[in-house]
């Protein structure tokens, strides 16, 4: 794997992590939508997306899969799995995929 696909996973795991906190809190509360954080692969994003946690929860079901702003998606390392207004859901490609899965925080739950 190239150095560059593990920084990518690695940057999209941390955001990813910021996300499971965010989604957890809103459950707890009964929303049934959060403001979450973009997580794409530039470490300086501070994009918000506006995504129901159903959405959310559809993401996480494949640890190779990640919730990112319309835009935001890198077309070399990841495939578009599902089209929302101001938001993709992507899938991770090759060892990027490999990594994000084993970075994936509720890979222990499953």
């Amino acid at each position: 794997m190239r150095s560059e696909e593990l920084q990518i996973a690695k940057i999209e795991s941390r955001f990813r992590a910021v996300n499971e906190r965010i989604a957890q809190t809103a459950g707890r509360i009964g929303a049934n939508e959060a403001e979450l954080v973009c997580e794409c692969a530039d470490a300086e994003c501070g994009e918000r997306i506006a995504a129901p946690l159903e959405d959310y929860e559809e993401a996480r079901a494949n640890g190779a899969h990640f919730l990112v702003a319309s835009g935001h998606e890198l077309h070399d390392h990841e495939d578009v799995v599902m089209t929302a207004p101001g938001y993709r859901i992507i899938a991770k490609l090759r060892g990027a995929g490999a990594v994000a899965h084993r970075l994936n925080p509720r890979r222990a739950q499953a």
